[in-house]
């Protein structure tokens, strides 16, 4: 039986990376069908307060316990805010102010280079297995992303801005819970991290003149945000931090705009080029060197 259990528990850490991935590439895909029916940050508010009722609710029935220490909570709360309100608002601010959802991409995905030129100059080991898998990952993003590059508007200071900040949030609190958070239930910890992320955004949202308008698309978009990428990606993106290293978990993101041209393929036949297959395939052999070469 017990034997049993460790085969059930090595299999889902197998497979939470994979998951993970399918998951966070959903993001785009919910903002295709809410973005038109709800500004930004009035959006990722409802999300963030409706995550935190969801895991408060899951928290009190099993009973889980919450951090102990004052310091570990304010860790959260900076985690919260860099990896949730800083990401998600920076992104989702970006696209509505007119940036192509794949410049957007393109600009979140160095993050994985900038998480191993930090880490580098900190005293932190990259081989040149990890090095050479980043190169080829990025070259891959950018074949992905290529068709969508000029697409969506202008580039301006704000929407550069806004993509800027969103890497550096994300990055940042990568690397921030990395150092700072000590091991902990993922549940409380999450809901700690949605009520800072709620606290800093709902001023800037209460700014947003346009009102959320509720409907069937809008609405499922929100339910999507809140059940899949919320309780089931920011959880799983919490535990990889915890158990792996910030490069090889931040090379993750580099197969979601693939893995997201795909379900725009199947959901609303977005043309899939040969380019496209080559980017796809470049990306998994990327993150395939880095992820085997902090295994071993």
């Amino acid at each position: 039986m017990t034997s049993a259990a460790s085969a059930r528990g090595a299999g889902w850490l197998r497979a939470m990376p994979g998951i993970f991935v399918l998951i966070w590439s959903t993001g785009f895909i919910v903002a295709r069908f809410g973005m038109p029916y709800a500004p930004p940050l009035k959006f990722l508010a409802v999300r963030y307060a409706l995550s935190l009722a969801c895991f408060g609710l899951w928290v009190a029935l099993a009973r889980v316990a919450w951090p102990k220490q004052r310091a570990q909570w304010g860790h959260l709360a900076v985690t919260g805010i860099l990896m949730q309100a800083g990401y998600l608002g920076g992104v989702w601010a970006a696209v509505r102010e007119g940036m192509g959802a794949g410049l957007v991409a393109l600009l979140v995905g160095i993050q994985p280079v900038l998480t191993a030129v930090w880490l580098s100059f900190n005293g932190g080991r990259i081989s040149k297995r990890q090095w050479a898998g980043l190169a080829l990952g990025f070259a891959g993003l950018v074949l992905v992303v290529a068709r969508k590059l000029g697409q969506g508007g202008e580039v301006s200071m704000l929407t550069m801005g806004l993509a800027l900040m969103a890497l550096l949030s994300i990055t940042a609190g990568t690397l921030y819970q990395k150092r700072f958070v000590a091991p902990c239930d993922v549940r409380s910890a999450s809901a700690v991290q949605m009520a800072a992320a709620l606290l800093v955004t709902l001023p800037f949202a209460a700014l947003e003149p346009q009102a959320i308008e509720w409907n069937l698309q809008s609405g499922g978009a929100m339910a999507w945000s809140v059940l899949a990428l919320s309780l089931g990606g920011s959880s799983l993106l919490y535990m990889l931090i915890q158990r792996g290293t910030a490069t090889a978990v931040t090379s993750l993101l580099y197969l979601v705009p693939p893995c997201t041209a795909v379900m725009a393929w199947l959901l609303f036949r977005e043309p899939i080029t040969l380019v496209t297959v080559l980017g796809i395939a470049l990306t998994a052999v990327g993150v395939s060197l880095v992820v085997r070469s902090e295994q071993r």
